[in-house]
């Protein structure tokens, strides 16, 4: 890479989690029978008159006023033709020159703690074309395809980027982040998996220093991030070698096969003019009041970038914590309200730590669990209070998880409070010292190391209900003598 830089942007599509299909009643499906969910419109019969889905428009709004956006007072959509065994119509009902979302802004966050602002060009409706199943292999060198027309019409955003991305890892940080706040806003469930989040990246190099743009290739259609990144690595690579070795780069689609690594041309990259966009004359304009835009603006949830600087900046979480805490909307929300009856890091290293680990034994998620939000809070506060140890505490949460009792309820029920008494304490740490006289030598000759034995088997002798302060503290009183 010495000497040239990359320049990246990205263009999302995203499937609408709305009932119904873009511009018919069809409902939405995923893993049906091929061919169960379509009708005259979707399926493009002579005559047929589109309507266009309120609901969808409501979650384009939503999602470009999370991203900035300048919001259209009126856009209009428009017919993007081409030929494609997907597209019965032979055009796709997209926007063009007046999206209902204009220029806007997100800014991401780096693992080092760094913003990381790409620019948003647009964000636009459209619908979506059928699935192509290839057989004997991916797109390119497939033996033969199907297809389903299920898909075909469901609704979608389109967000498009600035080049302003630089590397893979800004562009993955950038997606991963991007599809957290899609979740935020409940517009989509952005599985890549499924096919409702899919991304393409727009790949070229230029001279370091230069402002110009090179030739851009497009890399379409990865279903994880993970191999988006490893698709631009290699065609950066490709690139760089082509311009190194005196030659030029062209302008075309390619694929990346995670597999082998390989890069493979599949077209020559059409410029819009090649799509003959025009107006959709079946379709009029989408005016959305003023007073609807202003109350979704104000309607917005806290969304999980400016939730995480909260959590670091006010909350004293980790980076690390808030970037867990935030990995869905449902597990934020957990944690929200457990931090808000409990002290904010000792209600993370919990709900983060040993509260999943223990319901992943079981299969469930935090707000799934009988574990509420109360009763964590409320085990967590036990454990302030020193009513119990952390191993008992542990025992108590998996009777919760088990039972759904209230904490103070099963430390009561089970005897598991923490023996905090010095007198009885004391008692145990002598019979412990009966019990292991080189040990007791060693601790009264001054060596601090000792502590920790005696504290472990403090713990063990009491089945983890001993306070290890204040054994600790007893235990330190007997260097240099009782």
């Amino acid at each position: 890479m010495s000497g040239f830089e990359p320049v990246i942007g990205v263009e999302i599509h995203v499937q609408l989690s709305t009932r119904t299909k873009m511009f018919c009643g069809c409902a939405l499906s995923f893993g049906d029978p091929p061919n169960t969910h379509t009708c005259p419109v979707c399926l493009a019969h002579p005559g047929v008159l589109p309507v266009v889905n309120a609901e969808a428009v409501r979650r384009a709004l939503l999602i470009g006023l999370a991203l900035g956006c300048e919001i259209a007072p009126r856009s209009i959509f428009h017919r993007k033709n081409y030929f494609y065994p997907d597209l019965p119509k032979a055009y796709q009902v997209s926007q063009f020159d007046i999206p209902i979302c204009g220029r806007g802004e997100f800014t991401a966050i780096r693992d080092d703690g760094t913003d990381l602002v790409v620019g948003i060009t647009r964000a636009h409706l459209e619908e979506d074309a059928a699935k192509l199943t290839h057989a004997g292999g991916r797109r390119a060198g497939a033996e033969g395809s199907v297809v389903d027309f299920n898909r075909g019409g469901t609704p979608l955003v389109e967000i498009v980027t600035e080049p302003d991305l630089r590397s893979a890892s800004d562009a993955g940080t950038f997606l991963r982040q991007l599809r957290q706040t899609l979740l935020f806003l409940g517009v989509s469930d952005c599985s890549m998996e499924e096919g409702s989040m899919r991304a393409d990246a727009n790949v070229s190099i230029r001279p370091v220093g230069s402002h110009a743009l090179g030739t851009k290739t497009e890399l379409k259609n990865m279903n994880s991030f993970r191999f988006l990144e490893r698709g631009i690595d290699a065609e950066i690579a490709r690139q760089t070698q082509i311009v190194a070795s005196g030659g030029r780069v062209r302008q075309e689609t390619v694929h990346y096969e995670p597999e082998t690594g390989e890069i493979t041309p599949l077209r020559s990259k059409e410029e819009s003019h090649a799509y003959r966009y025009f107006p959709e004359p079946d379709l009029v304009p989408v005016v959305p009041d003023p007073a609807w835009v202003d109350d979704l603006r104000h309607g917005l949830p806290e969304l999980p970038v400016p939730m995480r600087r909260r959590m670091v900046g006010e909350m004293g979480l980790s980076a690390e914590d808030a970037e867990v805490l935030t990995g869905s909307p449902e597990l934020a929300a957990y944690f929200m309200a457990v931090a808000g009856e409990a002290d904010p890091k000792a209600a993370a290293n919990w709900v983060r730590g040993e509260l999943r680990a223990q319901l992943r034994e079981v299969g469930e998620e935090p707000w799934e669990s009988r574990v509420t939000p109360s009763r964590m809070a409320a085990l967590v506060g036990l454990l302030a209070e020193g009513t119990v140890s952390v191993p008992a505490a542990k025992e108590v949460l998996a009777e919760v998880i088990a039972t759904g009792g209230e904490p103070a309820a099963v430390v009561e029920a089970r005897g598991l409070g923490q023996i905090s008494d010095e007198d009885a304490l004391r008692d145990v740490i002598a019979d412990l010292m009966d019990a292991n006289p080189d040990q007791a030598g060693q601790l009264r000759d001054g060596k601090e190391k000792v502590i920790g034995f005696f504290v472990g088997q403090a713990m063990k002798q009491t089945g983890g209900r001993a306070d290890p302060k204040a054994v600790q503290r007893l235990v330190r009183a007997q260097i240099g003598g009782d």
